[in-house]
């Protein structure tokens, strides 16, 4: 009767929704309640009620609306991340914008997905993130790498600053974080464990002097590293 290897975490992800339209909220509430292991601790109208709230109760993951009234999801993050410092950010919108996407990145967003999302995934996303991954639908990470290799096809190749040396191994890794794949994913691709797909991340990260993935990947396509198939 005791814990297992398929069920290691011990308390609830406590979740914080942020959304204007308060059918939405409710609707997602209704659905990640019927998770075990996720439990929604509070629901905010706007970026200013989801800094308060996010304050008072100190969420593990806050599920934030990109465009709202008062102040935007991409304004509150900054803000939420300096009251809650251990919460992770999904941004989850309509917006398919690639501004919207970069901007969220820099504010310090671990996840980006569009609301055409099935509601059983956003449970899987908020579970991957809270596992210290990043979540982005794959249609906006198509977008960042067209985006970036067009922007490529008009830059002087000597204006690329020097990158730190990145194993083939962790190149790999790399492009596939760029799809959208998680680290489950990766290992079954590259044949190797999920445990070493980690690590391989974790490495990446501290070569480029980054904090997350997501600018991981950003920061890969500014210096062509990653080329199309």
């Amino acid at each position: 009767m005791g814990d297992d290897a398929d069920s290691p975490r011990k308390d609830p992800i406590r979740v914080l929704i942020v959304d204007d339209h308060a059918l939405f909220r409710r609707g997602l509430s209704i659905v990640l309640a019927a998770e075990e292991d996720i439990q929604v601790v509070g629901e905010a109208g706007d970026g200013a009620e989801a800094v308060d709230k996010a304050a008072d109760l100190l969420p593990d993951i806050v599920l934030m609306d990109v465009r709202m009234p008062k102040r935007s999801g991409i304004e509150a993050c900054t803000s939420v991340k300096e009251v809650a410092p251990s919460a992770k950010i999904i941004m989850l919108t309509i917006s398919d914008e690639e501004a919207d996407l970069y901007d969220s990145i820099k504010a310090g967003a671990t996840g980006y997905l569009l609301k055409e999302i099935s509601t059983d995934k956003i449970a899987d996303a908020i579970r991957a993130v809270a596992d210290g991954q990043t979540q982005i639908s794959p249609s906006m990470a198509s977008k960042l790498l067209t985006e970036f290799q067009s922007m490529h096809g008009q830059t002087d190749t000597r204006q690329l600053a020097p990158t730190p040396e990145l194993t083939g191994r962790e190149l790999d890794v790399l492009k596939l974080v760029a799809t959208g794949m998680n680290n489950r994913d990766i290992a079954k691709e590259l044949f190797i464990s999920e445990n070493t797909v980690k690590n391989h991340v974790r490495n990446i990260l501290e070569k480029l002097q980054l904090h997350s993935r997501m600018e991981a990947v950003v920061y890969a396509m500014r210096k062509n590293l990653l080329k199309a198939p």
